[in-house]
């Protein structure tokens, strides 16, 4: 996608758009040039501090791909992008800064990065791969609810990491989407997955949010990774939650 080009998507109130990209098969040197033009300096210089080619790499990948999707949707070129941090460190674009009031969230995770955006709403994304080392259980039952880890001991020792990553990614999304991090106890609030994949969130009364105004979702977007998004979609109806794969400034 040129600099010059003027966005060529169209993202409705009613919607969500999840965009993935794979670190991995993202090699070309043309690219990778052009990415790093994109790069504001504090980017570049976080990135430079990672200790490991591929963590920079990563990291790379998702600073362009944050910029193109955001581009997409507004006439600001990638590079053109300002971004502002809350008191908890999530970023937003600039108020004002863009056409339409855009908000987005990124995650990464060994082989895949992953934006979702959306207008004007409160939106956190998180994707893992399954393939990490650590215990589910052990980790369930020390951060989870009660409940979450209940369900994690039942389930069928061959489903049980798959469960854990359903788990940990939806409540991962919500903390995002709050953009508070941490600060919201994981033990606070639970979910519950019933058989016909409905997706239900409870909350203690300490959080102080309202499940009905919640809206999430759970990819596979591959064989390796569980990917969630959260969205605050207020009282109305469901939004449309599309996913689509893209190589930043190449599609």
């Amino acid at each position: 996608m040129a600099e010059n080009e003027r966005c060529r998507e169209r993202l409705k109130r009613d919607e969500v758009h999840l965009w993935t990209a794979s670190p991995e098969e993202i090699t070309a040197r043309a690219l990778l040039d052009a990415y790093e033009a994109l790069e504001s300096e504090d980017e570049r210089e976080r990135r430079l501090r990672l200790r490991f080619d591929r963590d920079r790499h990563e990291r790379l990948v998702s600073v362009a791909l944050v910029r193109t999707t955001l581009a997409r949707y507004a006439n600001v070129a990638p590079r053109a992008w300002i971004f502002e941090r809350n008191e908890h460190g999530r970023p937003d674009p600039v108020p004002g800064h863009a056409g339409p009031p855009l908000r987005f969230n990124l995650s990464h995770a060994r082989g895949l990065v992953a934006c979702a955006v959306t207008v004007d709403r409160d939106i956190g994304v998180d994707v893992e791969y399954i393939g990490r080392r650590g215990d589910p259980v052990a980790i369930a039952d020390r951060y989870f609810a009660p409940d979450e880890a209940r369900d994690l001991h039942a389930c069928p020792v061959e489903r049980r990491r798959d469960r854990f990553f359903q788990y940990w990614t939806l409540k991962e999304s919500y903390i995002k989407a709050r953009g508070m991090g941490l600060r919201i106890p994981l033990r606070r609030f639970s979910f519950h997955l019933d058989a016909d994949q409905e997706i239900r969130v409870a909350f203690d009364v300490e959080i102080e949010d309202d499940p009905r105004e919640w809206q999430f979702a759970l990819f596979r977007p591959t064989a390796s990774h569980v990917m969630a998004v959260g969205v605050r979609r207020g009282r109305g109806p469901d939004l449309s939650v599309r996913v689509r794969q893209t190589v930043p400034l190449r599609d």
